[in-house]
């Protein structure tokens, strides 16, 4: 399959205005003023992601969440620790020393957060294309960045050769905050998004 720039430019598109819903929702759960950059949407192999991640042995929050319906695949969203703070804190009013000592009511509010931030970013693509799409509850966990990338690739085999990812770079006060998403559709169902835009692959 390949992908040429209007396709590309398509999905950078959708990656927008996702995060976009995604950060309003974040704003209002937190009950803060949450302001974002433009994110930094490309189609990237596996190696380059871990490379725009840090590496392979940087240590992050993995919520892992299904969609189904009309299209399928995953969204896994990468929390490095600075995100995970601020979640925490304005939440629960924790201050994170390190992934070691979180709680589980800790990881519940992480989950909950992946959740409706993932909502947000399937809400957008249903309405944009009059489609019906599910989401699965999150699967949360934390470890290093590699053996999570490589958990999602082992699993779901089937999806495209190349991840959607999506940088966003959020700011908050006087705090600048990053967060990853790995979009992977399944080969077709890559095609019927792309074919709802009037675009053939």
């Amino acid at each position: 399959m390949e992908l040429n720039e209007i396709h590309i430019d398509v999905l950078k598109e959708i990656g927008n205005i996702g995060a976009g819903n995604a950060v309003t929702s974040l704003s209002q759960m937190l009950s803060k003023r949450i302001d974002m950059n433009v994110p930094e949407v490309s189609l990237l192999d596996y190696e380059d992601v871990l490379n725009s991640i840090g590496g392979a042995e940087n240590v992050v929050v993995g919520i892992l969440v299904s969609f189904e319906g009309d299209i399928n695949g995953v969204i896994f969203f990468l929390l490095r620790k600075e995100f995970v703070h601020l979640i925490l804190n304005s939440l629960l009013g924790t201050e994170l020393q390190g992934f070691e000592d979180i709680s589980d009511m800790e990881m519940s509010a992480l989950s909950e957060i992946g959740n409706i931030m993932v909502s947000s970013y399937v809400n957008s693509i249903s309405s944009l294309t009059n489609m019906a799409i599910d989401i699965t509850v999150p699967c949360i966990n934390i470890d290093m960045s590699g053996a999570l990338l490589d958990a999602v690739t082992a699993e779901f085999a089937d999806a495209a050769d190349k991840v959607i990812f999506i940088k966003e770079k959020y700011f908050c006060q006087e705090e600048t905050i990053y967060s990853h998403m790995l979009l992977l559709p399944s080969m077709t169902s890559l095609e019927i998004l792309l074919n709802k835009f009037g675009l053939d692959i």
